[in-house]
């Protein structure tokens, strides 16, 4: 089945901020801690539920008609848009189902269930089809996409705007991607603000259908790898993401597992901040200069990482 491709305007993510401002946090936007390069960290690390999620989350549950919410809401999450539906559904009293990978990590899973949402596991490849038919047997209540939705991709777009706000001056800005709803939200914003900044998406090598897709000129099936970088990687794109992704970003950046590990070991050791392995991403890439020079700023777009995870990452090995 063909979904629209879920179009946002500039006008619809200036309303998200306005309708989830009190939910959400206007994260800081700090100087990375090395001599030779001008990287920003863009920390959405530090909301609520330590992602950027919460943003589509609240603005498509906010925005949608109270009659929508009746039987509750439910999604297909590993677990920062599970994290991001269950805390907004606490928030306004209604009940949350999040369908999850089995092998989505532990620690959000538990993160998801003392938020109060009921969890269910299914085998990875059975679990990505939901993202592409939106349905699952059994399962009531509103679907919050976790990527392809026109409201979550305006309040991930929110991320664009305080960005520019915050440094006028940005060279470049460089965003994980999972399914593209952070990375063509925040594209939007800036193609209308700020036209010649470039927003670049970044993968990492093990799964990534995204430069892929950009070298054939068309949405292309690659091998997937799973790897401790959960938030993101796939082994293909959503149909309906491309001719956004096409149209907004400026390639792919991709980097490796060994470079992944390493940017969170020097985010922890320079900064104090602990992001999982799809925000560190983006610095990996910054780091050896893909994205250019001048003031480049990086989304880190989580912190929930597994502790025996990061204890691994920084006692020097990669998971």
């Amino acid at each position: 089945m063909a979904f629209a491709s879920p179009e946002a305007t500039l006008d619809d993510i200036r309303g998200a901020a306005r309708r989830i401002e009190g939910s959400v946090l206007r994260t800081p936007l700090v100087r990375l801690g090395v001599d030779d390069a001008e990287i920003w960290l863009k920390l959405e690390n530090l909301q609520p539920i330590g992602s950027f999620k919460l943003r589509g989350a609240s603005n498509a549950m906010l925005s949608a008609p109270r009659a929508a919410l009746a039987q509750g809401v439910w999604t297909a999450s590993a677990g920062n848009m599970a994290q991001g539906v269950a805390w907004q559904a606490r928030g306004m009293g209604i009940p949350c189902t999040v369908v999850a990978p089995d092998r989505a990590p532990d620690v959000k899973l538990a993160a998801i269930e003392r938020l109060g949402a009921r969890v269910m596991r299914l085998p990875f490849e059975e679990w990505f089809q939901i993202l592409a038919t939106r349905t699952h047997p059994g399962v009531a209540g509103l679907f919050i996409h976790p990527v392809s939705d026109a409201a979550v991709v305006a309040g991930n777009g929110t991320i664009g705007v305080e960005i520019l706000e915050q440094l006028p001056d940005a060279a470049a800005i460089v965003v994980p991607w999972g399914g593209g709803g952070l990375s063509c939200g925040i594209a939007t914003a800036v193609r209308a603000l700020a036209p010649a900044v470039p927003v670049y998406a970044c993968e990492v090598d093990v799964a990534a259908p995204l430069a892929a897709s950009f070298a054939a000129g068309s949405p292309t099936r690659v091998p997937y790898q799973a790897s401790f970088v959960d938030g993101m990687g796939a082994p293909f794109i959503l149909e309906e993401m491309w001719p956004l992704a096409r149209r907004l970003l400026a390639g792919s950046l991709v980097t490796s597992l060994e470079d992944v590990a390493a940017a969170i070991r020097l985010l922890v050791e320079r900064n104090r901040v602990v992001a999982e392995g799809a925000g560190a991403a983006p610095v990996a890439a910054a780091l050896v200069g893909r994205a250019g020079k001048g003031k480049v700023v990086c989304v880190v777009s989580g912190g929930n990482l597994d502790p025996r995870t990061l204890a691994a990452i920084l006692e020097g090995r990669t998971p």
